[in-house]
Parts: C-alpha cells; structure tokens; sequence
C-alpha cells in the first residue's frame, strides 16, 4: 500500500488491519481480554492494545439490582466493535462480551435439557425479561407460575433456575419458563410421597383440607376395625362391640 505524507485513519485502520492478517483475523468483531486503566464519570477507561484505549459504561458490569465491582487494574473481557471512533476511542462493549459468551454456554445447557440460572430484571408486554448471564430472554406471563402471580415484585432482581423452552440465536430470541420448573419439582415431591406412603412411612405435615383428613381417617379406622391379621386367613371378621 502506498505510503501518505499525511495518513488518516484510515489508513491506520487498514495497516493494523494487514498486520493482524486482515479484517476477519483483526481486532473487530472479536471478544478480546484488556485492563481497566482508570475509573471516571461512570466509565471505566479499557486497554486492549489499541492505538488508544476505549471507555464502557459501568453499568455494563453489573448484574441486574447490582453495583458493579469493578476497580483498576482488574482484566475485564470486551467486545471490539470498532478500532477507532471519529473520536479516535476503540468503541468496546462489556454487555456485548457477555452474550456472546452466554449464548455458547445456554447453547450447550439447551441441547442437554439442563436448567440455567437467571434473574427477572424487567417487564414487557406479555411478560418479563430475564438476564442469563449476559444473553436476555423472555418470560411469557403464562410460565411465571403454575397459578396466576398478582405481585411479582418478590421475584424479581434474585437468583432463580429457568428452562429454555426455545431459542435462536441467528434472530437473538430465547424464551424461558419458571413454571416449568415448579411442575417438575412438585411431580418430584409427590412421587416421593406416595413412594414412602407405599413403604409405611410416618409423614409429618400439615393438613390444609379438613374432607381429605376426614376421608383418611375413616379409611384407616375402617380398615382397623374390620380387620385383623387372623380373619385374613380364616375368614372372619371382628366386628366392633
């Protein structure tokens, strides 16, 4: 390439590029390891050995209802999308570092059938939105709950486990289900119940449905009473005096 008595950048771009093997091979597109040189105005200042450094907004390194623990000289991951701006700043983004690598792990977890881990951080028509790690998804209001949830506040902003019911990665859509996971851990409780009901075991609990105690209560006197190990085998039967 022909040198320039005055090169702009341009023509900078263009030379690192062919340094670094051309623009697939270069720095942009890429997620890349650099340093927090400085915090300032709630930006913090990234070195990833750039012609300059680039500036990314604090809150990109917060979860959601959280404060960004970030300080300098920690070694962060950033998602080059330009070298330079008209400002001459590379142009990086945490949050894009962050679904780039969320969507190849929730890739992996949604092939295996295995539950991810994500917080409700916000409200959309027809639902909530959910951060997993980095990648958004959409909570349908139908699968917040196993009834209808008057007041999701509570649930909001915490850690909670979530199955992906169906994502696409070309168009950036993942939709999740909370619901899901109550159904299969209710079905989990009940088959350990009528497994230990089946062995004789004592269940401590608290009757909430006083027909269902009353039902078991006349089941297990009538069975008592009527009855006995005996009469199973010569056929008679006690009867109550």
């Amino acid at each position: 390439m022909a040198s320039s008595p005055n090169p702009t950048r341009n023509d900078f771009e263009a030379l690192l590029n062919e340094s670094l093997g051309g623009a697939e091979g270069g720095f942009e597109g890429r997620v890349v390891k650099g340093t927090v040189t400085a915090i300032e105005n709630d930006f913090a200042m990234i070195d990833v050995g750039l012609k300059s450094e680039g500036r990314v907004a604090l809150r990109e390194f917060s979860m959601p209802g959280q404060k960004a623990d970030l300080n300098v000289g920690d070694e962060v991951e950033v998602y080059v999308d330009r070298v330079e701006n008209m400002n001459g700043e590379a142009v990086l983004s945490r949050d894009r570092a962050r679904r780039e690598a969320a969507w190849d792990k929730l890739e992996g977890e949604f092939a295996a059938g295995n539950r991810v881990e994500g917080v409700i951080f916000g409200r959309v028509k027809g639902g909530f939105t959910v951060d997993l790690g980095g990648a958004v998804a959409f909570l349908p209001g139908s699968q917040v709950d196993v009834r209808p949830v008057r007041d999701v506040g509570p649930l909001m902003d915490i850690a909670q486990p979530f199955q992906i019911l169906k994502m696409d990665r070309r168009r950036g859509n993942i939709v999740v289900s909370r619901r899901a996971i109550l159904e299969e851990t209710r079905a989990e409780q009940r088959s350990g119940l009528i497994q230990n009901l089946a062995e004789g075991q004592i269940i401590e609990g608290v009757v909430k449905n006083i027909t269902v105690m009353v039902r078991l209560l006349t089941w297990a006197a009538s069975t008592v009473c009527c009855t006995s190990p005996t009469s199973a085998t010569s056929g008679s039967t006690i009867r109550p005096r």
